[in-house]
């Protein structure tokens, strides 16, 4: 069983939604909670990083098997979807720090 963190910029992004696609986001956190590391489809050949599609959008997300945790991102539409990539990309590095720290905060390591 996996468990889901978010960042600040997903959660601006999940408050954007409407109704339905929370639905869908609320179902694919089900699903990555159950099978997290097998969900979505692998990004820029790296197989912690994966997309998720929600209608028009995609739903980026990282994977830290060694914690069974799963890092959400950013919701993007296909329009912003590169840009989204590259910044991710970008700050790839800093996301498991940013895990390690919500663990420590939350006292499971």
């Amino acid at each position: 069983m996996f468990r889901i963190f978010t960042t600040e910029e997903f959660d601006e992004d999940y408050e954007k939604l409407d109704g339905s696609d929370k639905e869908r986001v609320k179902k694919i956190f089900r699903q990555l909670k159950e099978q997290g590391d097998s969900v979505g489809k692998e990004l820029a050949g790296r197989s912690i990083f994966r997309e998720k599609k929600i209608g028009g959008k995609r739903l980026y997300f990282l994977i830290y098997s060694n914690f069974a945790v799963i890092l959400t991102l950013a919701i993007s539409d296909k329009k912003a979807q590169q840009a989204t990539i590259n910044r991710i990309l970008l700050n790839i590095a800093n996301y498991q720090d940013y895990v390690i720290e919500e663990l420590r905060k939350r006292g499971l390591i």
